[in-house]
């Protein structure tokens, strides 16, 4: 019985869209991602920290080094390349970034909204003392 089980764990034991026989990746190739991934993000703390980019390009730096990182991740990780046996993973990626995108868009416009209709702290403090004199005076 448990020789079985282990012979049907061996054999669907693998990611949606992955064939019998085809390679998942190797050891090799993890090593690789893993080098690239400290590699991105020891440079992205060296930009974050020191002086090496003109202060106001810093975030625009980060953008491009957390892309290069999401890119690393792809390829070596999540095994996600532009093959035609990969369209179902790129769709679903692709679908991804989309419900992210309208979901930090989405709240960001809201919350820039409620920032533009909010009444300033400073007309709030007055209503509050307005009120409070009013309690006061017969």
């Amino acid at each position: 019985m448990e020789g079985n089980l282990d012979q049907y764990v061996a054999l669907t034991d693998r990611a949606p869209g992955v064939g019998e026989n085809e390679e998942t990746g190797s050891f090799a190739s993890y090593t690789v991602g893993l080098a690239f991934a400290l590699l991105l993000t020891g440079a992205s703390f060296m930009v974050s920290q020191t002086n090496l980019l003109w202060a106001p390009g810093v975030p625009a730096g980060l953008a491009v080094l957390a892309i290069a990182q999401i890119g690393v991740h792809l390829v070596f990780f999540l095994h996600i390349g532009t093959g035609p046996d990969n369209t179902n993973n790129v769709l679903a990626l692709a679908f991804g970034v989309l419900i992210v995108t309208l979901i930090v868009s989405g709240s960001l416009w809201i919350m820039a909204n409620l920032n533009l209709n909010m009444m300033p702290v400073s007309a709030v403090m007055e209503m509050q003392r307005r009120c409070e004199l009013r309690r006061f005076i017969p």
